[in-house]
C-alpha cells in the first residue's frame, strides 16, 4: 500500500497563488506516476495534472494549462502543484494519486490521498 497525504490547501482570493504538496510513503515513490485531480461539490472528479516517474513527460488538463505547475522530488518522495492566477471555478477538494503510467484516467490510479480543500474567493 502507498500512502499519500497532501497538504497546503486554504483560502485564498482570486488571482492569488497557492501550492499543494503531497507526501508519499509505503513503495518507492520513483516507481510511480503521480497525478493531480480535483472535486468540486456536485461535480465529478476531474484529472488536473500528471507527471511521469522521471518527471520529463507532463500532462495537464487546458482549464489549468498556462496556470498550475506539477513537479516532483524524488529524494523528498513528494508531488507538488503549484496554482497561479487562481479562479473561484479552481475551488474544490485536490487529490493526488498514483499509478504505474502517465494516465488523465482516474480509474488507473492505484493509490488515493485524502484530499486539501482549496478555496477560492472572489
Amino acid at each position: 500500500q502507498m500512502q499519500l497525504v497532501e497538504s497546503g490547501g486554504r483560502l485564498v482570493q482570486a488571482g492569488g497563488s497557492l501550492r499543494l504538496s503531497c507526501v508519499a510513503s509505503g513503495r518507492t515513490f520513483s516507481d510511480y506516476v503521480m497525478g493531480w485531480f480535483r472535486q468540486a461539490p456536485g461535480k465529478e472528479r476531474e484529472f488536473v495534472a500528471a507527471i511521469s516517474m522521471n518527471g520529463i513527460n507532463i500532462l495537464y488538463a487546458d482549464s489549468v494549462k498556462g496556470r498550475f505547475t506539477i513537479s516532483r522530488s524524488n529524494a523528498k518522495n513528494t508531488v507538488y502543484l503549484q496554482m497561479n492566477v487562481l479562479k473561484p471555478e479552481d475551488t474544490a477538494v485536490y487529490y493526488c494519486a498514483a499509478t504505474r503510467q502517465v494516465t488523465t484516467a482516474t480509474t488507473m490510479y492505484d493509490y488515493w490521498g485524502q484530499g486539501a480543500q482549496v478555496t477560492v474567493s472572489s
